[in-house]
This record gives C-alpha cells, sequence and structure tokens, in this order.
C-alpha cells in the first residue's frame, strides 16, 4: 500500500494535518487541498488513489464537489470517503447519492479511517485486487513494479510502467495524447505531446520482445488504445 497517494479536501488545517500524520505513518503518500478548487489542482496534478472529503468547505459542498469527480470521464473512477460531522440518516444517503464510496462521521480513531481507507481501496480497485492487473498473459504488479509476460520479465522504465498500467486499468478506450499526458505524466507536468509517441515506441518494443506489443493499438486520428479484443 506504500505507494498509494490520498488527497485529504478539509478546511479546518489541525483536522487535515492530524489526518495527514496518521495516514503518512500507515505508508501513504498524502496530499492536502483547503477547498475543492485546490482538492481540484490536486487531483489534476497529482492523481490520488483516493479522496478524503469533507462535506463542510469554503467554496463548495463536499457532495458537489463529489458529483463534480463523478461526472468528469478522467476522475470518475477514483474512489470518495466523505468525512463529515453529519450523522443523520438523510445527510448519509446524500452522501452516497453524490457518488461517494463511504461515510465516517467525526470524531473517528485513526485505525478506523484506515481501514476503511483500505477497504474502499479493495472493493474499488479496477482488477478487483490491491495490486495487481492481468490481461491474456500479460500481469502487472504494483506492489513488486515488475511486468511479466506468460511468466517471464518485461523490462520497462518508470514511465512504461505507468503508461501500461493506465492501459491495463482502462481498457478498449482511445485516449488522446494530451489525455495520456494528464493520466501518465500529470496535469502540472509541461510536456510535448509528441512525448507520448516516444514513449508508446518504448513501450511496444518493450512488449514485442514477447509479443504482446498488439495490445497497444492506434487510433487513426484519435490517439491510443489497450485492447485484447481483435488483437492478431
Amino acid at each position: 500500500m506504500s505507494e498509494r497517494r490520498i488527497l485529504v479536501v478539509e478546511d479546518d488545517e489541525g483536522i487535515r494535518k492530524m489526518i495527514a500524520f496518521n495516514l503518512e505513518r500507515a505508508g501513504f503518500d498524502v496530499v492536502e487541498a483547503a477547498d475543492c478548487h485546490e482538492g481540484r489542482v490536486a487531483v489534476s496534478d497529482q492523481r490520488p488513489d483516493l479522496i478524503l472529503l469533507d462535506w463542510m468547505l469554503p467554496d463548495q459542498s463536499g457532495p458537489e464537489f463529489a458529483r463534480s469527480m463523478r461526472r468528469d470521464e478522467m476522475t470518475g473512477e477514483i474512489p470518495i470517503i466523505m468525512l463529515t460531522a453529519r450523522s443523520l440518516e438523510d445527510d448519509k444517503v446524500r452522501g452516497f447519492e453524490s457518488g461517494i464510496d463511504d461515510y465516517i462521521t467525526k470524531p473517528f480513531a485513526s485505525r478506523e479511517l484506515i481501514a476503511r481507507i483500505k477497504a474502499v481501496m479493495r472493493r474499488t480497485s479496477p482488477a478487483g485486487r490491491d495490486d495487481e492487473v492481468e490481461a491474456e498473459g500479460l500481469v502487472l504488479n504494483v506492489a513488486s513494479h515488475r511486468v511479466l509476460a506468460n511468466g517471464e520479465p518485461v523490462d520497462l522504465g518508470p514511465t512504461e510502467f505507468r503508461m501500461l498500467r493506465f492501459f491495463m486499468t482502462h481498457q478498449d478506450r482511445v485516449y488522446s495524447r494530451a489525455q495520456l499526458l494528464d493520466q501518465v505524466w500529470g496535469g502540472g507536468v509541461y510536456v510535448e505531446e509528441r512525448t507520448v509517441d516516444v514513449h508508446i515506441l518504448r513501450l511496444r518494443k518493450a512488449l514485442a520482445k514477447h509479443g504482446f506489443d498488439k495490445f497497444v493499438q492506434t487510433v487513426r486520428g484519435a490517439g491510443y488504445r489497450f485492447s485484447v479484443t481483435g488483437a492478431s
């Protein structure tokens, strides 16, 4: 779990720092935001694996922020846990209707928070597991940072690894160069779109040694996709 990044959107600095401290002790990488605007910037730049979201924020409510995340194709799959002092059933229903994955009432123990985070991550992992995704004999393990092709190790650089991980967890969808830059490099990194082509070429070259380059497909005029369907 040490590579998982948590975004904490909480306007109370004392609470935010306490949560961040406990999460870092548990091995998470933590990004902090004091309001929804900072939260959106952090989502774009840091690409968190999960968002801890306060209900009452100065510029927008937590449920409104959650709904905006769910409407956006690029952020719709990020799990969200709502943190709030509201404990009424109607409030919980409103929270879940906004698209959140779990709801924790303040005050809460740090052990409970970490356990709930891990439970949500297990439920929302694209492959149903925390650390591993697989496609027709191609296996990517996040924890060990290894890729195996029919049991044989695939030699990938860090950028190619991130790109393959994104592709394997978002199969059969076409992504433009700009979208891949946002998802693989992050929104705050300024890289030319042609850089994507270079790393696609490197990824294909590494996979070609094992016969898996056919999964990384060019869609003329649109971008790239990863698909085992129709690959020959």
